[in-house]
């Protein structure tokens, strides 16, 4: 006797799949767990047009047969006839949302090429049509070569063609190529599933069709990453030229407050406190406020028009290659703000190792807190011209800090996924939203709140750290001739931490930066300005903290620090949160030293490089 045909339905998540499930079979219905996983297998009866019974099962919602969850897996399992207790479907019933086709249709060109017996439900077409896109259903069909069927599963509309159409193909099934997988890359397929859905269009909006033109241009294979390093490229120019005049007047109000309030107050340890280490410490800090606004700024506009998550899209090849899953561009994107709510984010990724593999190279993403040294050494040391038509070469320079930065966490991946955390990396789908133009009031509210961050972090650990740094590098008090950061217990401290990163080019000065710099990265500029301003004489105590490094440190030097804080060790926040996020220390001290050994041997290349040109 033969057994009674197994019809899977499978589609993407919200395709309407389970309501059209629920259509087809009532109540026949069975509800378990596939075996060996704790993944639902949701099974029903049916019967086709002539009588005869069938089995439908209700895969878990898929992007793809290349899973990143064991959802998908069971899917690709259950239809390639490798899943446990669970025979090859005789036929296939893909459901897609019309009003989302060109999407939807990237799975539904994969599920077809497997050969099996295929219907399309082309499902939702009232709510297409109700946003002013209709579609035609024959011409579609035409394209993919299968059956489709409008339908409006939870209205019931269209389920008597399905059945009708399922029992034509059982009658006459296909040849069934079981056991294969995805045969296009991610990117050829998205094409190509967008190309069948414009073919299908009768009738749509200028909203839509505005949109899916920009998509051809912005996710072009070879235009889009070229489009996103243009606008990666504008933003960081930005964050020097837009930004000059607001620093420069926020520095001056700096130094002029401090110099008012300084001469008001009499001599002693209470004037030192203020001028040099809240004034010359945090407010070397604080100066840095228009540019890292100016970033958000350009984070802000790109995630509210809707461009953001194309970035992934286009983003998710390069990243697969290097052995990170596609699910990871969020919470590295997050990591450019800062790497704790980074970190955090990788919770969405459900492979223990690919969450492993991204909360470990998350730190190497440049986050807002190393903006403030970076613009320090940069404007110090690079010079302010242009090296082409509105190119100026600090800008260039701090795009090439970013770069290096993610280009080193890619490198990172690539060798974890070899070695201590083997695997690779898979493509994801995503669902792109319509482009809108952002709101004003929450581009407004978004760098207010980034604001109150900013100078919350700077009055809380960034103030308390620069005061223990200058209680340290105060006392004992110099005598004559004597330099205060040389007899003081942080310059003690500073000539143990010499001796290790002498060798790389460090002086005495960034030697006493680095250990506060591990309580928040912008320390490490108020660390330098309040050793600084203690060194300082009188006349002097109030000068730009760039006039002040220029004279004491090399080129080759200030390169070497900018290499080491491309990779350098993480702060304490978010060695804590790894420590949470992987429930033990065995990561975090890992990640704490692979950092230190990939920063030193970077700054002290960088710094020998540099020194061999001449530049030391």
């Amino acid at each position: 006797m033969n057994p009674i045909p197994l019809v899977a339905v499978a589609g993407n998540p919200n395709a309407g799949k389970s309501a059209l499930f629920n259509a087809l079979t009532g109540a026949r219905q069975k509800v378990g767990n596939y075996p060996g996983v704790t993944v639902e297998r949701h099974v029903g009866k049916a019967s086709l047009p002539d009588g005869s019974p069938i089995e439908l099962v209700d895969l878990p919602g898929a992007y793809g047969l290349d899973p990143t969850s064991p959802d998908e897996e069971v899917t690709r399992d259950v239809l390639l006839g490798k899943q446990k207790g669970e025979r090859l479907p005789n036929a296939l019933l893909i459901v897609v949302d019309a009003s989302n086709l060109d999407n939807h249709l990237r799975f539904a060109l994969q599920l077809i090429d497997l050969g099996l017996p295929t219907v399309v439900a082309l499902n939702m077409v009232d709510l297409a049509k109700r946003d002013g896109l209709e579609l035609d259903a024959a011409k579609l069909q035409e394209e993919l070569g299968v059956p489709v069927v409008e339908t409006v599963a939870v209205r019931k509309r269209g389920m008597a063609e399905i059945m009708d159409q399922l029992q034509s193909l059982l009658l006459q099934p296909r040849k069934v190529r079981a056991g294969e997988g995805p045969g296009e890359d991610l990117l050829h397929l998205q094409r190509r599933a967008r190309e069948i859905a414009m073919g299908a269009i009768v009738r749509e909006t200028p909203v839509r069709r505005i949109t899916h033109q920009l998509d051809g241009i912005l996710l072009h294979p070879v235009g889009g990453p070229l489009i996103l390093a243009a606008i990666l490229f504008l933003m960081f120019q930005a964050v020097f030229s837009w930004s000059a005049v607001p620093a420069d007047a926020l520095e001056a109000l700096t130094l002029d407050a401090g110099q008012a309030i300084g001469n008001a107050l009499p001599d002693g340890w209470f004037r030192s406190m203020i001028v040099d280490g809240i004034f010359a410490g945090v407010g070397a800090v604080i100066v840095f406020l228009p540019q890292i606004l100016i970033l958000f700024l350009f984070i802000l506009v790109l995630e509210s028009t809707g461009y953001m998550v194309r970035a992934a899209f286009i983003m998710d090849r390069l990243m697969s290659s290097a052995g990170l899953s596609g699910r990871a561009f969020i919470p590295l994107l997050s990591s450019f703000a800062c790497a704790v709510p980074g970190i955090m984010a990788t919770r969405t990724i459900e492979d223990p190792k690919d969450r492993l593999t991204t909360i470990l190279v998350a730190p190497l993403m440049t986050c807002s807190a190393r903006l403030p040294v970076y613009t320090l050494i940069i404007a110090a040391f690079i010079p302010a011209i242009t090296v082409g038509p509105g190119i100026g070469l600090q800008g260039l320079v701090l795009f090439g800090l970013y770069i290096s930065g993610i280009v080193g966490a890619l490198l990172a991946s690539l060798v974890l996924r070899k070695t201590v955390v083997k695997g690779g990396g898979g493509h994801f789908m995503m669902e792109l939203p319509k482009y809108q133009l952002p709101r004003l009031s929450d581009v407004a509210i978004g760098l207010w709140q980034r604001a109150a961050i900013f100078l919350k972090r700077a009055g809380t650990i960034i103030l308390a750290t620069t005061i223990v740094l200058w209680a340290l590098a105060s006392f004992p008090q110099a005598g004559p001739g004597e330099k205060q950061s040389d007899v003081s217990i942080a310059g003690y401290i500073a000539d143990g931490i010499h001796t290790v990163v002498a060798p790389i080019g460090f002086n005495k000065d960034i030697s006493m930066a680095l250990l506060p710099a591990m309580a928040a990265r912008e320390v490490a500029v108020a660390a330098i300005g309040t050793v600084y301003s203690l060194d300082a004489e009188n006349e002097q105590g109030l000068q730009t903290l760039e006039q002040r490094l220029h004279g004491r440190w090399s080129l080759a030097t200030a390169l070497a620090f900018l290499a080491w804080f491309i990779f350098a060790p993480q702060c304490i926040s978010t060695i804590a949160v790894t420590r949470r996020e992987t429930n033990g220390w065995k990561w975090p001290m890992f990640m704490v030293g692979y950092l230190f050994v990939v920063a030193y041997i970077v700054a002290g290349a960088t710094y020998w490089t540099a020194v061999a040109f001449g530049l030391g």
